[in-house]
């Protein structure tokens, strides 16, 4: 690894500067899913449960980021979406050094399924969570060769590439949500492969919100999702039944960008729940009133 090699997580450590080391880590893992996406046949899928897939993509990614992560932090745990961590994928396993033991949040491949279908948006997230506290956010974007970042106190970023050769890239964007109020948002709401509990609250949801709002839309990566609303693309976005890996570094992006990011019952201590709703701050009161109502919360 040609950047700093190792670094602590004590109180003097360089979040800036491992940020972008970690940067780096996800686009290597994002040039590594683009070339095996040319010759990705579908025989190699697995089904997890119904409807949620991985591949053998998802897990050499995996396995590239574990092993340029612990080079970097070599003192950090991983939660991870596939496990091939050496330490339990667990989180009360990860964090038996303490409660406040820095680990590494890992989705190798978010949105598989768009993968599969050659869809876009696909995505790498990293992240480094401290306790309750995120520290950094990392998520590189595949198809667009997109990375968006951010480090607690730092602000959020966006860095594009300049040309087809994914080698240069542009100078850094800072990001800002965005001005929208409700009935001018676009919003995501995603739907999670735990259908049979979520299916009757979708159907309120978007009942008691088309027509009412800008727009909705459907994007297949939560942590996409989260970097949307982030660069003011997204109003706002919701989902329930997602792993910590799912949203915890796209949260940490929204946050820094200026925007909100609480659990379904609106709680602002949400890192380590299944829910997350996410929006510019303007339509975070309208869209969680509706949720909690949709998921019968109110009681």
């Amino acid at each position: 690894m040609n950047n700093d090699k190792i670094l602590t997580i004590e109180q003097t450590i360089d979040l800036e500067k491992c940020t972008q080391a970690v940067c780096d880590i996800a686009r290597r893992a994002g040039s590594y899913i683009r070339e095996e996406r040319k010759k990705f046949s579908l025989e190699r899928v697995e089904r997890k449960h119904a409807h949620d897939y991985v591949s053998y993509v998802d897990k050499g990614s995996e396995r590239l980021i574990v092993s340029a992560l612990r080079e970097l932090l070599p003192e950090a745990g991983f939660i991870t979406e596939e496990g091939t961590a050496a330490q339990s994928d667990s989180p009360s396993a990860v964090r038996s050094a303490g409660p406040d033991a820095p680990c590494w949040v890992v989705d190798p491949l978010d949105g598989t399924t768009n993968f599969i279908h050659q869809y876009a948006p696909y995505a790498v997230s990293i992240a480094l969570l401290k306790g309750r506290e995120i520290l950094i956010g990392v998520v590189y974007e595949i198809c667009a060769d997109e990375c968006f970042y951010a480090w607690q106190g730092g602000g959020a970023w966006l860095q594009q590439s300049m040309g087809k050769d994914y080698k240069q890239s542009s100078r850094p964007i800072g990001l800002h949500v965005s001005g929208q109020k409700i009935q001018d948002a676009l919003l995501c709401l995603q739907l999670p492969y735990n259908s049979d509990a979520y299916k009757p609250v979708i159907k309120r949801l978007i009942d008691a919100l088309y027509g009412r709002v800008g727009s909705i839309r459907m994007c297949g990566s939560a942590a996409m999702a989260l970097c949307y609303v982030a660069a003011g693309r997204l109003d706002g976005y919701a989902e329930q039944y997602i792993g910590q890996w799912d949203y915890m570094a796209g949260s940490l992006i929204v946050q820094q960008a200026g925007g909100m990011v609480t659990d379904y019952l609106g709680s602002v201590d949400f890192t380590q729940g299944n829910s997350v709703v996410a929006t510019n701050g303007i339509v975070q009161h309208d869209l969680l009133t509706t949720i909690k109502s949709a998921a019968d919360l109110e009681r």
